[in-house]
């Protein structure tokens, strides 16, 4: 039995949805100067679950090694990755993060009006020395048409920026979506069904 787990992402969303579920959690995060923003970057025709899992797991082996070096007590690791597809998109089906305002512009005008899918990857790493779970939940996302003008202001607002898919569904852009299909806390970073599940296996009490 484990009282509480690592939590290798500064995600806010995900730490809200972790301790909806009543599971309690100490952050795991990187180091100054370790780079995990290069991971993010997906590699030339890959797809998007490829690309989400390959992320998530080259973030839970480096969590792992983060634990190694901490010199803590051992708990149950949670990495996960969220990413955006669009398969209709010539230019690859990854929608990340946006670079810029002009940017997130781009990514908002393509997700207009269309359906979307939003993967997320989660692993955990229940013993160190066994190789960790994995499951992705895939949920699918319609957007309203958006003109210039309420693109503009949502950019405006900031909340695009840091997020795969330039939205947050839980907050300003969730007025841009009159449907989804699948998991609401999935698309926010977290699936908790399929999280409390991992959890219950690894036998991480609650609250």
């Amino acid at each position: 039995m484990f009282s509480y787990i690592y939590l290798a992402s500064q995600s806010p969303r995900r730490q809200e949805l972790l301790k909806q579920i009543g599971i309690q959690f100490e952050m795991l995060i990187a180091a100054p100067g370790e780079d995990t923003e290069t991971l993010e970057v997906p590699l030339p025709n890959e797809k998007a679950r490829q690309y989400v899992e390959r992320v998530t797991f080259a973030k839970s082996a480096i969590a792992l090694a983060r634990w190694q070096n901490s010199g803590k007590p051992w708990a149950p690791i949670l990495c996960a990755d969220t990413t955006v597809s669009l398969p209709s998109n010539p230019a690859g089906e990854i929608l990340g993060k946006p670079n810029d305002a002009a940017d997130a512009a781009r990514v908002l005008n393509m997700l207009s009006g269309k359906v979307h899918e939003v993967l997320t990857a989660v692993v955990l790493t229940i013993d160190p020395q066994t190789n960790p779970l994995c499951l992705v939940q895939v949920s699918e996302v319609e957007f309203a048409h958006l003109t210039e003008a309420q693109i503009d202001s949502y950019i405006q607002s900031g909340e695009p920026f840091g997020k795969a898919g330039a939205y947050g569904i839980q907050g300003l852009g969730g007025a841009f979506i009159p449907s989804i299909k699948g998991s609401y806390s999935g698309i926010m970073g977290l699936p908790i069904f399929e999280v409390n599940q991992l959890l219950d296996f690894a036998k991480v009490t609650r609250i």
